[in-house]
């Protein structure tokens, strides 16, 4: 089967979220990771609603299929990365936060996403682990039980350095949580050492909700660029043909977004020829070169 890919509009803060679709869809892409934030879809806005139903309609014109991502960084609070989160000690902050996780699924189901991702947190010094996870629990169901009423795919994603770390954390929170999927980034893989990304892929294939990749150094948690790294990026998506998956492979560049013209082709070009059965990308220029990173 032929793999379809999108493209992690965490990458193109510079970019009007409109300009950044045109540009993914005349490249080639076959989709969109759209992250709720305050520049791109503000899930807060009076006018989220009618947002998301004009957003949808664009997306159908392009015919482009869409996951919701929701990691923004200040999005719930200003002065706080991130938080709060589903292991944050504050119920009111766990309440926000499951708050605008069934927001995400809201406007998920109004785009018809493929799937609504999300991690757990970092419990901050002084939490005793087995209570954050059984708030997370408790979170999780919640969430689960109204993407499922709602028809969204919820799907939670390991992330290095959160309470949820690994594909095997993701194991044992899910072994209770019936209808969550795994939201899986290849890169975390060679972060944590846990797994060869192939090889998770093989492992977890009917348990994918969606898919993450870009490439990643072992041991350091920097989104890097195709060929910069050590991830083995024609093994992954041999491993995810041979799963026969068929939803969105979001390249995620979230470091890039002062150079999003030249990287989503960039990166687009890159898994083409990795593939070999996806058309190339039309000529972006030369590709944007370690002096580029700070323009």
């Amino acid at each position: 089967m032929t793999l379809r890919f999108a493209y992690n509009t965490n990458g193109t803060g510079s970019h009007r979220l409109d300009d950044a679709l045109m540009i993914m869809a005349e490249t080639g892409y076959s989709g969109v990771a759209l992250t709720l934030d305050h520049n791109h879809f503000d899930p807060f806005a009076a006018t989220w609603e009618a947002d998301a139903k004009k957003l949808a309609q664009r997306l159908r014109g392009l015919g482009f299929g869409s996951v919701i991502e929701t990691g923004a960084r200040y999005l719930l609070d200003p002065r706080s990365k991130h938080e709060p989160t589903l292991v944050t000690a504050d119920p009111a902050g766990r309440a926000r936060r499951i708050a605008f996780l069934h927001r995400a699924i809201d406007v998920g189901a109004i785009l018809g996403s493929e799937a609504v991702s999300f991690w757990a947190g970092v419990p901050k010094p002084g939490i005793d682990p087995d209570e954050a996870r059984d708030w997370l629990r408790a979170g999780l169901e919640q969430v689960v039980g109204y993407a499922g009423r709602r028809g969204v795919v919820a799907a939670l994603e390991p992330e290095p350095g959160m309470l949820v770390e690994t594909v095997d954390d993701y194991r044992d929170v899910a072994a209770g949580i019936p209808g969550l999927k795994l939201a899986l980034d290849t890169g975390h893989l060679l972060v944590t050492g846990e797994r060869d990304p192939a090889a998770a892929v093989a492992e977890f294939a009917d348990r994918l909700g969606t898919v993450s990749i870009e490439d990643m150094r072992r041991g350091e948690h920097v989104h890097l660029p195709f060929g910069e790294g050590d991830m083995d990026v024609p093994a992954v998506l041999a491993a995810l043909d041979a799963a026969s998956f068929g939803g969105l492979v979001c390249v995620e560049l979230s470091r890039d977004g002062h150079r999003a013209d030249l990287m989503i082709p960039q990166a687009f070009s890159y898994l083409s020829l990795c593939r070999g059965n996806v058309r190339a990308a039309p000529s972006a220029g030369e590709p944007a070169g370690r002096e580029d990173l700070h323009r």
